[in-house]
């Protein structure tokens, strides 16, 4: 276990004194874990430790809400039970599933990293931060909630609800170095997992960013914030701002086109009108180009197909 720091992060507003700081981190954890022991929502993929199936889980998370993951995640492992079996299959068929959950990259990224695991690892998706992080489009984030919740080692994961629960609980805006360890430092070190899915769901569930719940928080004893004042979460490290609008952006209009070759084959004349920018032109070579170059169409005598149709 890491030393803890002279100051325990969380600053206490309870009145009591703080003679113990292991005691104090323990007390919280206890609290935590009771209630997420007894509260955790059933999702899917809460009832495996299999790596493969947290990795999907993880990727089709990422950006995308927990109510339109489900059911893709349920038909994806039905396909495709394991890293060799997605690499039998082509990325087209991956992209054609992928479709409603948006940021298509991560399928082709997941698609490449099932033949990494295949290739290099044997077929065993990897346990350690290191050879998680050479996998394509996996992140600090996602490996270390593969780390967690597949091998149940004991890390933090910090996600923009961890970040916005550590910055109240702090009293403070965090930078990302400094968020990072210390979730390390509070992760309960003998029930990592439970420790990890509590923080989500206590954001997701009663300190969301908007609509807090302290009243009957399990762990309000020891929040610096309680829902009084400026919130230091707004700017804080991990915590999410604004997303840029999707009406009229270059995902909308990349979507259009994707979800038009689950068809068939578009000819490329064709292609602007799809992604409603038959006006701009230059823009829509542009998102041609990158779709490309991203592996997710291949162009082929003026004609674009899906991902690696032609293979």
């Amino acid at each position: 276990m890491p030393p803890l720091p002279e100051t325990f992060p969380m600053a206490k507003i309870s009145g009591r004194t703080e003679n113990d700081l292991v005691a104090e981190r323990e007390a919280l954890n206890q609290g935590l874990c009771k209630w997420a022991s007894a509260e955790l929502r059933d999702l899917p993929w809460r009832a495996t430790r299999d790596p493969w199936s947290v990795l999907v889980s993880e990727v089709m998370l990422q950006q995308t809400q927990v109510t339109r993951v489900a059911s893709k995640y349920i038909e994806f492992l039905e396909r495709w039970p394991s890293p060799q079996a997605l690499t039998q299959s082509r990325a087209s068929d991956l992209l054609k599933l992928w479709q409603g959950l948006g940021y298509p990259r991560r399928a082709r990224n997941l698609y490449d990293s099932a033949h990494q695991i295949v290739e290099i690892h044997n077929g065993n998706v990897p346990s350690s931060l290191e050879d998680l992080l050479l996998l394509p489009g996996v992140g600090p984030y996602t490996a270390r909630a593969v780390l967690v919740f597949a091998f149940e080692l004991p890390v933090g994961v910090l996600d923009t609800n961890v970040g916005r629960l550590l910055a109240r609980w702090s009293g403070r805006s965090l930078e990302p170095k400094e968020a990072q360890r210390m979730a390390d430092k509070l992760v309960d070190p003998n029930r990592p997992w439970l420790w990890n899915q509590g923080l989500f769901d206590l954001a997701a569930v009663r300190c969301s960013k908007r609509n807090p719940e302290c009243s009957g928080c399990p762990v309000r004893e020891w929040c610096s914030w309680r829902g009084i004042g400026d919130d230091p979460a707004v700017g804080s490290a991990a915590v999410s701002t604004t997303q840029t609008k999707f009406q009229g952006s270059d995902r909308q209009a990349r979507g259009r086109l994707l979800k038009a070759l689950t068809h068939g084959p578009v000819h490329s004349s064709k292609a602007a009108a799809i992604m409603d920018l038959q006006d701009d032109v230059v823009r829509a070579s542009r998102l041609i180009g990158d779709l490309q170059n991203e592996g997710l169409i291949t162009v082929r005598h003026e004609e674009l197909l899906l991902g690696d149709l032609l293979q």
